[in-house]
């Protein structure tokens, strides 16, 4: 397994998830509900964002945890997902400068293990939690004549001000991009991680503790420090959450602007082996996996200083990754 289609190879074309979205949405333009729509224009953002009124906005988005599950699976343990699917729901929420409040949660399993189902639950509950969010209902739906194993996805609902949506049409050159450090692989790509990583046993300890510890570490929930930023006097720009396709989720962002990315964060050791095993360019793991930056955050040049100053006080690792700049929409990876 080799070159730039190392992910494909593993199992997931991210060219025939493209064309599936963009048919599966023209699809659902068709829909005429008699009335003017609701709808913020956001189209390609993190979140839809839903008129209420004239002020008030709620914010939506969906997702799931994906085949990171099988590693729960692989090590009977099922306490961290739900941090996942928390997670994935509020980072994407908090993307247009909302503030999550609630998620639904909906777990189809092959049968109903009260043991799994509770652990499951723990995570939900520490997830929300960290997050601070209710999670007022949700569905078991027992299917195993459909699922081998589980799935677990969730429905995440927000507030924010339509006079305050953060979209990234503000970006401008001179803009800089500060990145917050990811806690490892997160949510994506682990159908090419199991791949690259099979054969190597869940105990092995060769990146200093279990492999099976590591790929199971929960993603991180970002909501309390962007909340904080937004609160703040920093004039917020953009908001990224990278997750699939690395740091070109900037490009999410409503700007015609560059993204030159100069200084990265440094990716976690699995990073390094998953690459070395698959013999996967360093090119394509930026495009397949977070690589150790899981959230982005766009200010004014002027405003960098305030913004670290307060960022670090959850990540102290945080840091100036790149500048935003005049140009075609792109992310250019430029190491220094």
């Amino acid at each position: 397994m080799s070159g730039d289609d190392a992910y494909a190879k593993a199992g997931v074309s991210q060219s025939d998830a493209d064309l599936a979205v963009s048919r599966l949405v023209a699809a659902l333009a068709t829909s005429n509900l008699g009335r003017p729509t609701r709808q913020v224009d956001l189209k390609g953002h993190y979140a839809a964002v839903m008129r209420l009124d004239d002020r008030t906005g709620i914010a939506l988005s969906t997702d799931g945890v994906g085949t990171k599950l099988l590693v729960a699976e692989e090590l009977g343990r099922f306490d961290t997902v739900g941090i996942d699917c928390i997670a994935m729901n509020v980072n994407d929420i908090i993307c247009v400068g909302a503030e999550p409040i609630a998620m639904l949660d909906y777990l189809a399993v092959e049968r109903a293990d009260p043991e799994m189902c509770e652990q499951i639950g723990v995570g939900l509950a520490r997830g929300a939690e960290l997050a601070g969010i209710e999670i007022p209902g949700g569905e078991l739906a027992q299917i195993g004549d459909l699922v081998k194993g589980f799935d677990i996805a969730g429905a995440c609902f927000g507030t924010v001000a339509l006079d305050s949506i953060i979209d990234g049409s503000a970006v401008s050159p001179t803009d800089v991009v500060i990145g917050l450090p990811s806690s490892g692989i997160h949510s994506n790509g682990y159908t090419l991680a199991r791949s690259a990583l099979s054969g190597i046993a869940m105990d092995d300890d060769r990146l200093g503790r279990p492999l099976g510890e590591i790929l199971l570490e929960p993603t991180e929930i970002y909501v309390k420090a962007v909340l904080d930023l937004i609160a703040s006097p920093v004039r917020v720009h953009g908001l990224a959450h990278i997750t699939s396709g690395g740091l070109e989720n900037l490009l999410r962002l409503k700007a015609e602007v560059t993204y030159e990315i100069t200084d990265p964060l440094q990716p976690q050791p699995v990073f390094e082996l998953i690459a070395e095993r698959a013999q996967v360019p360093e090119s394509e793991m930026f495009e397949v996996f977070n690589m150790g930056c899981g959230f982005c955050v766009v200010v004014p040049a002027a405003d960098e200083a305030a913004a670290l100053e307060l960022l670090r006080g959850h990540y102290p690792e945080a840091s100036r990754i790149g500048d935003v700049a005049d140009g075609d929409r792109q992310v250019i990876r430029r190491p220094g």
